[in-house]
C-alpha cells in the first residue's frame, strides 16, 4: 500500500522529469545536427552563386555556420 501511495504522490515529479529529459535530448540532437548545418552551408553557397544574397551576407552567415561546425566537433571530441 505504501508503494502505491508513493507512486501516486511522485507521479507529477516523474512526469516533469520525463518531460525535461525529452526536451534536453531533442535540444542536444538539434544542437549536434552536423548534417543539418552542412545542408544550410550548401544552401548558402547556392544562394551566393545565384546572386540572391550579397557577399557580405554570405560571409556573415558562412562564419556562423562554420563556427557551429567547429563547436559540434569540439563537443564530440570532449564527449569521446
Amino acid at each position: 500500500m505504501a508503494f502505491l501511495l508513493d507512486d501516486i504522490f511522485l507521479s507529477p515529479v516523474k512526469f516533469l522529469h520525463f518531460i525535461a529529459k525529452s526536451v534536453h535530448e531533442e535540444a542536444t540532437k538539434k544542437l549536434l545536427d552536423e548534417d543539418g548545418v552542412r545542408k544550410e552551408l550548401r544552401e548558402l553557397y547556392r544562394l551566393l552563386e545565384s546572386d540572391k544574397i550579397s557577399e557580405a551576407e554570405f560571409d556573415r552567415r558562412e562564419k556562423n555556420l562554420i563556427d557551429r561546425l567547429e563547436q559540434i566537433e569540439a563537443y564530440k571530441r570532449r564527449s569521446a
